[in-house]
Order: C-alpha cells, then structure tokens, then sequence
C-alpha cells in the first residue's frame, strides 16, 4: 500500500517551542506518522508520511494554532514509508544560512507561480541561480540556471558576495526544492542591495507538479531529501539510488561502475575511501542488510 507524503514550512515566530514538540510530538505518533518536523524561533519545518487521512487530520490540528492556519502542504506519494521514525527536533534555524538579517518573516523576495515561472526566466536580463548544493544540481536544474556549486547552504552568502552585483545583475530569479532555502537567500539579497529579487513558489517540487512536461523548462530529476532520492515530472519517482557511504545520488551508470558497492562506495567517494573507513562501512552494510532481511 503507497503511502502520501506532505511537506510544508512556515517562517513566523514561535517562542514555545518546547511545548510545540511534545504536542506535535504525540499527535504524530497517535496518527502512526512518520519523518522529521524541524521547529526553531524563525518558524517550522517539516516532511511527514503516512495515510493520506491521517496527515489531513495532522494538519487540521496544525491550523488550530493561529501562526499556522495558512499553511499549505505539498503533496506527493511514495511506494512504502521514506522514514523509518517519527521525529520532531528543535533547531537553531530550519534552514542553516547562518546570516541573521536575513529574516523572511519580514523581508522576502517576489513570488512567482509556477505558471509563471518560464516568462521569468526566459527574459534576458534574469541571472538565474540554481540555489542548491552542487550534488542536487548534478541530477537536474533548470535550463539557462547558474550552478554557484556549493557545498552546503551556508556557503551561498560567499558566492553572492564574489559573482554577483547589485549595479550588474539587476535582476536575480531563484529557486531550490521546495522554496524554504530561497526565502532566506531573497531575503538575504535584498538586504545586499539587489532590487529585483525573485523566487520560484512552492520551489521546484511545484513546478514538476502543476507544469505539464511538454511546457517544462525542466532538465532531469529533483533531488529529494528522504529515500524516494529524486522524483520527475508529476512528482513521479525518479530513477536515482542514494549512496549510503556519503550520502550522494547515484545513477544507473554509477551503479555499473566496479567502484559502486552498495553501502559501501559510489564513485563519488571511493578515492576517499581509506582502509579503515571501509571496515566501518561494511560493517554497517551488514547490518542495513541484517535489518532489511537480506543476505551480504
């Protein structure tokens, strides 16, 4: 039986956090839900599986609280659970920029729909900047996207500072998975002195789910952060495994190759790949595949 998947977040100011996690907490776990609810001082954070019932009934209770009535999920589906437990954890931000001023809840860039999104990009005088990290945009970005290849989100402000120009680049659109990191890098430009600062709404995973194929200006698969791994058009899973050694999304060709060994090396990590780290790895295959009922 497939299982519905919701995500959704909300920067806005929470100052119990404490007594949110119990409450969401239990709630979740009354409804046998499953996944991570991230709640820091800036807002929530959250991927929740389960029944598609349950989640509703999740989210009713979620809107009771004033803070949260217009929150809005995305929907997707997914073959079995892609969490293994229930989770909701305190943070110092849902989503780690590391710069303060850039504050969403008061200061964000422009929205723009799905629908809209291609008129956007499509105009000459838009830089768009791909605002993941380098190994999701490996598997798929938009067509004409800047790759500023970061490591991680944090890095994004280094980036802005060296490529990038207010007088120059007057213009700036861009977009992420589901729209949490671009509410924070908008806000973050803004602040900079960029004018013209636009993002795509709902992110990339809304855009697969409301443009149809055939119009998409979309390349390759999105890189989800649960075991699905990547999706496609219409939110469809997509046809990317996850090495377990270093995180990384593997294709059917890395899977080929004789330095692909399930738990243990993909060809993106294995030249860092030193003995003693093999040992571990193949320990805990072995016990992934103990837990998973499966032969080594």
């Amino acid at each position: 039986m497939s299982v519905t998947v919701f995500t959704f977040y909300k920067f806005v100011e929470i100052a119990d956090r404490e007594v949110l996690r119990s409450q969401w907490q239990a709630e979740c776990d009354a409804r046998d839900l499953r996944g991570t609810i991230l709640i820091a001082t800036e807002g929530v954070n959250a991927t929740l599986s389960g029944q598609r019932a349950a989640l509703d009934g999740f989210m009713d209770h979620l809107r009771q609280d004033a803070r949260f009535a217009d929150v809005d999920a995305k929907v997707s589906t997914a073959a079995a659970h892609p969490f293994g437990r229930m989770k909701v954890k305190l943070k110092r931000e849902i989503v780690t920029l590391g710069q303060p001023e850039a504050n969403p809840a008061q200061r964000v860039g422009t929205y723009v729909p799905p629908t809209e999104w291609n008129r956007i990009i499509q105009d000459p005088e838009v830089v768009l900047i791909d605002a993941r990290n380098d190994y999701e945009v490996s598997i798929g970005t938009f067509q004409g996207a800047v790759n500023p290849q970061t490591q991680s989100f944090r890095q994004l402000p280094d980036y802005v500072h060296t490529h990038l120009n207010p007088a120059e680049h007057r213009k700036v659109a861009m977009f992420c998975t589901g729209g949490i990191r671009c509410e924070k890098a908008t806000a973050y430009l803004l602040n900079q002195g960029f004018e013209e600062v636009y993002h795509l709404q709902g992110g990339i995973l809304k855009y697969l789910e409301e443009v149809p194929a055939e119009q998409s200006l979309w390349q390759g698969e999105c890189f989800v952060f649960d075991e699905r791994v990547a999706v496609r058009h219409g939110l469809a899973p997509g046809s990317y495994d996850m090495c377990r050694a270093c995180g990384h999304p593997v294709s059917a060709g890395d899977r080929a190759e004789p330095t692909y060994q399930p738990g243990i090396s993909c060809p993106h990590c294995h030249d860092t790949l030193t003995p003693e780290k093999r040992d571990r790895q193949v320990m805990r295959q072995r016990q992934y595949e103990q837990q998973h009922g499966c032969d080594l």
